[in-house]
Formats: C-alpha cells, sequence, structure tokens
C-alpha cells in the first residue's frame, strides 16, 4: 500500500513538474519566456519547449494578421470646388503583424494597449491626410491613394520618425517601436454629419424639386406646340378632304346631269317613267305618310292603265 501510494505521488509530482516546466508553441503563436517580467528568450517556431519550472513563464502572442477598428471621428475635408473645409464622419480600420514579439511586449505588453495607442497614431494620420482631400476624392478612384499616404504616416508616426527618412530606407512598412508590421489602412464608411446630412439633403431636394419643376414646363411648352402643330394638320387636312370631296361630288353631280341629259333625250317617256318612280319610293315607300289623292290625278298616272 505504501508503495503504491508513494508511486501516486511521485506520479503527480513529475506531472506538475513537466507542467511547470514544459510548454507547447502552436502553429499560429509565438512566445516570450518571463523569468521574473524579464525576457530570457523568443520562441517563434512551433514545438515542445522547456524552461526552468516555477521560476520562468511563458506569454504568447499570434502571429496571424490582426485587425483592429478605429473609433468613428469627424474630420476636416477641402471642398475644391468653393474652396470651403467640410465635415465628415469616417470609419477606419487597421490590419497589422506582429513581427518582433520582444519589441511588443516592450513596447505596449498587450493588444489592447496596441489598440489603444494606435487608434490616436491613426486619427492623427488621417486627419492630416484628409485635410488635403475633399469628401469627392474619397468617393473616387483616388482612395487607394489617400489610404497609402495615411498608411505611411501611421508608420511614420509610430516609429517617431520623419516620414522622408521612412520612404527612404527601402520603403519599409515595420514599425520598429511596437514591433508589427501595418498591412493594410482602410477607410470602411465615409458620411457627413447628421446636421449636415439633413441640410445637404434639404438642398438636394430643393434642387431637384426645382429641376422637375423645370422639366414639366419645358413638358408641357413641347407638347403644347405639339398638339398645335396636329391640330393645324388635321385642320389643314380636313380641309384639303373637304375641297377634294367638293370637287368629287360636283364632277359627280355634272356627271349624273350629263346621264340623266342623255338618257331623256334618247327616250323622254322612259325616263319621265323613271321619274316618276323614284317620286313614289320617295313618297310611298316610307309607310308613315297618308295621302287623299284622286286616282285621275297627274301624279298617279303611270299607275293608270
Amino acid at each position: 500500500m505504501n508503495t503504491l501510494i508513494k508511486l501516486g505521488i511521485g506520479t503527480v509530482a513529475a506531472i506538475l513538474l513537466a507542467n511547470a516546466s514544459l510548454f507547447v508553441v502552436p502553429q499560429t503563436r509565438q512566445a516570450l519566456v518571463l523569468q521574473f517580467g524579464e525576457i530570457k528568450r523568443t520562441v517563434t517556431k512551433p514545438g515542445l519547449y522547456a524552461k526552468v519550472p516555477f521560476i520562468q513563464s511563458a506569454i504568447y502572442f499570434d502571429k496571424r494578421i490582426l485587425d483592429f477598428k478605429a473609433q468613428p471621428a469627424e474630420f476636416i475635408t477641402k471642398n475644391r470646388t468653393n474652396d470651403v473645409e467640410e465635415r465628415v464622419v469616417i470609419d477606419a480600420f487597421v490590419r497589422y503583424r506582429i513581427t518582433d514579439a520582444e519589441q511588443f511586449f516592450k513596447a505596449v505588453k498587450t493588444e489592447a494597449n496596441l489598440n489603444s495607442r494606435l487608434n490616436s497614431i491613426v486619427l492623427s494620420s488621417m486627419r492630416r491626410v484628409l485635410a488635403n482631400h475633399s469628401l469627392s476624392d474619397l468617393l473616387s478612384n483616388k482612395r487607394s491613394e489617400i489610404m497609402d499616404q495615411i498608411q505611411k504616416n501611421v508608420n511614420a508616426q509610430a516609429q517617431s520618425i520623419p516620414l522622408t527618412v521612412q520612404e527612404t530606407a527601402e520603403k519599409s512598412r515595420t514599425m520598429r517601436g511596437f514591433g508589427i508590421e501595418v498591412v493594410d489602412v482602410r477607410i470602411m464608411r465615409a458620411d457627413l454629419p447628421s446636421d449636415i446630412s439633413q441640410a445637404t439633403y434639404e438642398r438636394m431636394r430643393k434642387d431637384f424639386t426645382k429641376e422637375a419643376q423645370r422639366f414639366r414646363a419645358e413638358g408641357e411648352e413641347q407638347a403644347l406646340a405639339i398638339r398645335s402643330g396636329a391640330e393645324r394638320e388635321r385642320t389643314e387636312i380636313l380641309a384639303q378632304a373637304r375641297k377634294s370631296s367638293e370637287t368629287i361630288r360636283g364632277e359627280g353631280d355634272g356627271e349624273a346631269a350629263r346621264i340623266s341629259a342623255a338618257a331623256y333625250g334618247r327616250d323622254p317617256q322612259f325616263y319621265r317613267f323613271y321619274r316618276s318612280m323614284q317620286a313614289y319610293k320617295r313618297t310611298l315607300g316610307t309607310g308613315d305618310t297618308t295621302m287623299v289623292l284622286s286616282p285621275n290625278g297627274e301624279f298617279l298616272q303611270e299607275l293608270n292603265p
């Protein structure tokens, strides 16, 4: 029994000793070995490593690209149309990678501290760059160029060196002061402040209303001109049609008179008979006329045997 107890105690002690003296570095992380808060070594390759138990400790930092979202802030831009200042609210984010864990730990200790420092650096860099650009530049193909300028300013401020010196140093983007590399700086959203947005909306509404009224007036003027032209054309067509119809009718009447005269001259008796039949048809054909006539009268002489 005593042997089992001793074996169990030894096993537990060995596990505790191994846990205190060994640490694992994942592939996505890097580690610093500290002894009483002092950095002893940096581990960047994944694997199992040893440290002095109970004296040394390991802290980890991510090797992947990290995101940081700066707080929305109001900036002053330059309107190049009328050379006046414009206020704009911008949301931006930064992507960075920890390249020097030892320098990172010495400078900011944690990612939270870095984010606080980055926020002020990003805002000051954006304020400096955007002062020379307009809101329309942010919404055009110049946006990438502006972002590059902001990124260079962020690097320069973090390293506390002039921008021209940084550009001549092989255009390195590494922040030696913080031990990180800025991968990207981008604007997510650029809006006008609420008061300016409302005023802009009202101005645009009035401008569009005025433009719509102008279009309506021009449309009504064009419609009136079209209607007038159509009415004039209609009147001319009707007049020409009446003229043509009167001409045709006159020619027809003349031809009818000629035919009648020719028929009368050829057979006067048949012509009188034909005229009498037409008169009977017009007078007696309706059926709603009552007439009192003498059978021996001249009107009915064609009906007498």
